[in-house]
């Protein structure tokens, strides 16, 4: 609930609300019978947003004694939890806290002057507009120079931060104690019972990597991964050179990359409506699902000006991205009627040009983190970087390995619009009694398995019927 409309209710209506809203996020997170979700919230809030912990994970939202930094010693709010014989009562409005971490609406951490300097809009205008006339070794020095303080960042966490996902284990934790009951059923986040999901994209960055992408779905092909390609609509002529039935003859996927690529998308109000709406016409006119924008930059409380399904703009940990901050979750999520898709690994050009790393280790890493999450990882990597043969080689290790996971059944390898139809129609399913069981009902119904949450010590364990 947006602050402005909690300030059109009385007390009673917003106490109501706030516990409504708590309860359906973690309804819409499970998608689990709703007596399951039988917890109130406090009476008593703190107009002050901040920083507080939850059981040990970090959590931001309206509560007495929530601090303005992260790197403050935080109070617990665990240890305000009530129970009693009407149920459990929460000192926080856990969907605003989930909303918050989501959406990107706590307070990001400076890491120094140099940052702060370079993430003025007069800076980056500058930088955007000699861009194209910069080598790419004096763009990446830029580049490494202004991302220097990246390890200072404590929130979110790096490689991976699973905070949102983590909240909702704990909230289980706490009732399925205080109900008595041994496990709660919910439906499978992925179809199949596939234990995890993955989606591999491309975004093509200028003519190098416009030309490189056939190569590129061989590459893929040979492996047994499709992919999608992420296309800038103007100024470089992908949408007029006949890319687009190339991709999707092979069975690959395209979506609409920014407008432009310059930068400016988001830098202010109506200058991005008026980008929107011609990204809009785009989408429609190429038949695109999916956008993502320019350097992943975002800003998602105007993403309802959008009319497409999905978007792919929000890092999981920005830490490397222009734009600090991110989502905390590892599956996607609903902004509106939009789905996010979070980038949630990361990017080959993060990973070759600033880490100056060239091998599958970090993203192994990432794998294994998200994977121990049953959660979503989405990877982007460029044609226009992948022409290298050190970092095409590399790549490739990637695909090898992700064939093994799915071969041995670990992941489901999806295109970015199996993921959002699918979600999509999990977002409509319910659980019905059937007997001493229950039976999924709902769009796609078919695919959707039955799961358990049980505790294991303090810990909840999935299992599948």
């Amino acid at each position: 609930m947006s602050p402005e409309a909690a300030n059109q209710l009385a007390p009673a209506e917003l106490m109501a609300a706030r516990a409504s809203s708590s309860r359906q996020v973690l309804l819409d997170y499970f998608r689990c019978p709703s007596h399951f979700a039988a917890f109130a919230t406090s009476r008593e809030w703190s107009d002050h947003q901040g920083y507080f912990s939850f059981g040990g994970t970090v959590a931001y939202g309206r509560l007495q004694g929530a601090r303005s930094s992260v790197k403050e010693p935080l109070d617990d709010a665990f240890a305000l939890v009530q129970t009693s014989a009407e149920g459990l009562s929460l000192p926080f409005d856990l969907g605003e806290v989930v909303t918050n971490l989501r959406q990107e609406r706590y307070r990001t951490e400076s890491t120094g002057n140099l940052e702060d300097l370079t993430a003025t809009s007069t800076v980056q205008s500058l930088y955007y507009f000699v861009r194209p006339f910069l080598p790419v070794a004096f763009r990446r020095h830029l580049q490494r120079l202004r991302l220097s303080g990246w390890k200072r960042i404590s929130f979110p966490r790096w490689p991976v931060d699973t905070t949102v996902d983590t909240l909702m284990q704990k909230m289980l934790v706490l009732l399925l104690k205080q109900s008595g009951v041994c496990r709660m059923p919910f439906v499978w986040f992925w179809p199949d019972g596939a234990p995890a999901c993955v989606v591999m994209t491309h975004d093509i960055e200028g003519p190098t990597g416009r030309d490189f992408c056939g190569t590129l779905m061989d590459v893929d092909d040979a492996f047994g991964i499709r992919s999608a390609f992420q296309i800038v609509p103007e100024v470089r002529g992908d949408t007029r050179s006949g890319l687009v039935e190339q991709i999707r003859s092979r069975g690959f996927e395209v979506n609409v990359h920014d407008l432009n690529h310059d930068g400016y998308l988001f830098q202010n109000k109506p200058q991005f409506l008026e980008r929107a709406a011609l990204i809009n016409g785009y989408t429609r006119a190429l038949q695109c699902g999916g956008f993502r924008s320019g350097s992943m930059y975002r800003e998602q409380q105007w993403f309802d000006a959008f009319e497409f399904s999905y978007d792919m703009s929000v890092p999981n940990a920005a830490h490397l991205e222009p734009q600090r901050g991110g989502c905390c979750t590892v599956m996607p999520y609903f902004i509106g009627k939009l789905l996010e898709l979070p980038l949630t690994t990361t990017q080959d050009y993060s990973l070759f040009h600033i880490l100056g790393e060239y091998s599958i280790g970090l993203w192994k890493q990432q794998i294994d983190l998200i994977r121990s999450m049953n959660g979503f990882i989405s990877f982007i990597t460029h044609p226009d970087y992948l022409v290298e043969t050190r970092a095409r080689t590399v790549y490739m290790s990637l695909l090898a390995h992700l064939r093994n996971l799915q071969r041995s059944g670990a992941i489901w390898i999806a295109l970015p619009g199996e993921v959002n139809h699918w979600w999509r129609n999990r977002a409509q399913m319910n659980l019905v009694p059937s007997g001493d069981s229950w039976r999924v009902e709902g769009p796609g119904s078919d695919r959707a398995r039955l799961a358990y949450a049980s505790i294991e010590g303090d810990r909840v364990k999935y299992s599948l019927a």
